[in-house]
């Protein structure tokens, strides 16, 4: 079976740019130092390499500078995606909570109460652990990674607005599908299985994503 997709590529109007991870802890640093609380948004076709980013950017910063809050703590809960026909489709926009993720985005804008806490999402799980992840007050960057951060579809067209940079992290097809595919056996899957889900259920998810990358602050690539 073939691993090579569809493209996923369309017309942007944010020159693409090759930064290291080095770069780019140096802009969000700028961030950091800005006076005021920041939330800088990551987002890019899944296997693209987000997470892995926003939690170097984090751990270079510190704790005291910034934290992680993941879109994914917002997955809906099995039995619900089983009740409404979508556990199949499981990272679909529509089996995330957007809503919830969006009021959680208002209030760490707002910093109004002395820690927020917000959900994180266990992979070995496969499930949702609400408020795992506390936000004090006076951490001034907030990062945030996820598929739709710059999707307009129903309650998720909110969430750009509330970021105050956004970067859309891309790579080459093959690369970031054979990411996918690892990932998935690493998890148990046999190999047919991961081909098919990378290929199916993650590719259209691709594509949702791509559909934004016009919208993001930077498109980068990242180099060593």
């Amino acid at each position: 079976m073939s691993t090579t997709p569809a493209a996923t590529d369309t017309p942007t109007s944010a020159e693409p740019v090759r930064l290291s991870v080095a770069d780019l802890v140096e802009r969000a640093r700028r961030l950091a130092d800005a006076g005021q609380r920041r939330l800088l948004g990551l987002t890019g076709p899944p296997g693209a390499g987000k997470t892995t980013l926003a939690r170097a950017l984090v751990d270079a910063l510190g704790p005291e500078r910034a934290v992680l809050v993941p879109m994914d703590g917002f997955h809906l809960a099995d039995p619900t995606l089983v009740a409404w026909g979508r556990r199949d489709r499981k990272g679909a926009p529509d089996t995330f909570d957007a809503g919830g993720f969006v009021s959680l985005l208002h209030r760490l804008r707002d910093q109004t109460e002395d820690v927020v806490h917000a959900p994180e999402f266990d992979r070995a799980l496969e499930a949702s652990l609400g408020s795992a992840i506390p936000v004090p007050r006076d951490v001034p960057l907030v990062v945030t990674e996820g598929n739709y951060l710059l999707t307009t579809d129903g309650a998720w067209v909110q969430v750009e607005p509330l970021l105050h940079e956004s970067w859309y992290i891309q790579l080459p097809d093959d690369v970031r599908v054979d990411r996918l595919v690892r990932r998935r056996e690493g998890y148990g899957n046999p190999h047919e299985e991961a081909v098919a889900w990378a290929l199916g259920s993650d590719q259209a998810n691709a594509e949702v994503v791509a559909r934004g990358r016009n919208r993001a602050d930077l498109v980068v690539t990242l180099v060593d």
